[in-house]
């Protein structure tokens, strides 16, 4: 047999499509071809899987004329995740191992020059994909196994050599690899210990709930207390509500104020993640390769944070890049909190490439060769000093900054984006009183947390049925039939509507707001005094006068 055909996966963005890899071994001048539309780094493959393939006392066909073809032709493939799909073609087309051992699985990895497969980007959307396309069988890295069982209704074999693909496509017993750290088949749980059954639920890690924290980089922001943060009562209540309802928020204040503090403590206040999300949320950091690897399962079951630098480009807020698109920190922060300290710092393209994402909850990537689309339901949280000085308090005798110089330092935070902010908190610097107050009185995270989550199950109550988690994700239109508020209810926001201090996006944004108040009161609805506390969270009555 010269022809063979495996299966790979081609990701754009973070949505997967099937690949035929067909190995033809024809007669003709010795070479190697590779089509199909590949990239640079997939072109390189043939370096790499031959030099797999002798490495591991395997034959190369070095006679014969070697034509890989990737289908469909037109769709762009790139990364070096085809070469174990490559490798268990040509394998098959030269006869070392049974016509259709590898039959309708779906193989991804990249090779190293010892034959081993390595751990690449992107395995769970790729298992993902071949699951939605009927494929029930996937063949990943060792070190990529629990990522791709997070997928349920499919059999997933880990490898960790290309030696070890070939004993089990001949039915003989995997050798023994000298692995080091890689993650071993017999290590997860299941029948054989790679087996997902059908309709299988996700699975987590030995001992752990849902909602529990994961052995992840982010989970810090989880641990952080609300209680270290020394007064700043009001601060601290809408911190609360921005939690609970999921709404956006500009802190405003000196430096060393707290804002920081506050911002690193909101994903304490989260409720853990669905399993929906949490797929979601994995998915994203599996496209971006910053999954945690070490031990256990990689599902990220709590809300991600991020906090990128304020010299951070458009490409790396909202994703991009040259060859490779890739999700930014917005979509890194999906289902979670976005950061961004020192706000007006931001270049201004970047803070209003924000503006879209904040509506529709994605972001669309254009580029030349492709259009992708990453998902970015992020919460933002803005903080910002009053002045270019910081010291422009209540207490400004050393600001030397002129008026317009303070202007013109908030002013790079347009209206179109501030129209989108729900809560703004004005922060006072922390004085000695608070300094020396009894840390023991101080609210903690857990009690707050414990608020916030039966607000969110007021709120799912009332949202069920519908694609909607929190309030500051319906849309007006759908806020205002089927939950409409009586007159009397939002006459000062309408007021204000008709005077030109608030916008129709900014009275719905105060209804939604006034929603979360309800909730976490335990009110069934609203009243003009929940619309009032959002009017002044918001802003709209300070302008206005």
């Amino acid at each position: 047999m010269t022809l063979a055909r495996t299966r790979g996966v081609a990701l754009v963005g973070v949505d997967g499509h099937l690949v035929d890899v067909e190995a033809d071994l024809g007669q003709g001048v010795p070479s190697y071809v590779l089509v199909g539309l590949p990239d640079t780094s997939l072109s390189e493959s043939r370096d790499r899987v031959r030099a797999a393939l002798v490495n591991s006392g395997l034959r190369w066909p070095a006679t014969r004329r070697v034509t890989v073809n990737l289908s469909p032709a037109s769709l762009p493939k790139r990364g070096s995740s085809f070469d174990l799909a490559i490798a268990a073609a040509i394998l098959e087309a030269q006869g070392d191992v049974p016509p259709g051992a590898f039959g309708d699985a779906v193989l991804v990895g990249e090779l190293g020059l010892d034959g081993r497969v390595r751990s690449v980007r992107g395995v769970l959307p790729s298992v993902a994909a071949a699951a939605r396309a009927g494929v029930r069988s996937v063949v990943v890295p060792a070190a990529d196994a629990a990522e791709a069982a997070l997928v349920p209704g499919v059999r997933v074999t880990g490898v960790s050599s290309v030696r070890e693909l070939v004993a089990r496509a001949r039915g003989e017993e995997p050798p023994e690899e000298a692995a080091g750290d890689v993650v071993r088949l017999d290590d997860l749980d299941g029948p054989g210990g790679l087996v997902t059954p059908e309709g299988a639920s996700v699975p987590r890690a030995a001992g752990e709930k849902a909602g529990s924290a994961d052995p992840d980089p982010m989970v810090d922001p989880h641990r952080m207390d609300l209680a270290d943060v020394l007064g700043q009562a009001t601060a601290r209540y809408l911190l609360e509500v921005a939690a609970a309802g999921g709404h956006h928020l500009l802190m405003l204040g000196p430096p060393g104020a707290g804002k920081t503090m506050l911002a690193e403590r909101l994903p304490g206040l989260l409720p853990a993640l669905d399993d929906q999300a949490a797929l979601e949320v994995t998915t994203v950091h599996s496209v971006a390769g910053t999954l945690a690897r070490a031990g256990g399962t990689p599902l990220l079951t709590r809300p991600p944070f991020q906090s990128p630098h304020h010299t951070a480009s458009v490409p790396a807020i909202v994703g991009g890049g040259s060859h490779v698109l890739r999700p930014g920190a917005a979509s890194l922060a999906h289902r979670g909190v976005l950061f961004l300290d020192e706000a007006p710092e931001f270049a201004p393209g970047v803070l209003d490439a924000l503006r879209e994402p904040l509506e529709s909850g994605e972001i669309t990537v254009a580029r030349l060769s492709a259009q992708v689309r990453f998902p970015a339901r992020f919460q933002l949280v803005l903080a910002a000093n009053p002045c270019p000085c910081g010291l422009a308090t209540e207490r400004d005798a050393a600001c030397s900054c002129t008026p317009m110089a303070r202007i013109r330092y908030l002013g790079r935070l347009s209206g179109p984006l501030l129209d989108r902010v729900d809560l703004r908190i004005e922060m006072r610097a922390a004085s000695r009183a608070d300094l020396h107050g009894d840390p023991a009185g101080a609210e903690g995270t857990a009690a707050v947390a414990a608020r916030v989550l039966a607000a969110r199950e007021r709120m799912a109550a009332r949202l069920a049925g519908t694609p909607w988690r929190v309030n500051a994700e319906v849309p007006g239109h759908v806020l205002r039939r089927e939950w409409r508020l009586p007159w009397d209810v939002v006459a000062e926001a309408e007021q204000l509507l008709d005077r030109g201090a608030l916008t129709a996006r900014g009275v719905d944004r105060v209804c939604r707001v006034a929603w979360t108040l309800a909730d976490l009161a335990g009110r069934d609805r609203p009243d003009a005094a929940d619309v009032r506390v959002a009017l002044d969270s918001r802003g709209s009555t300070r302008r206005a006068a």
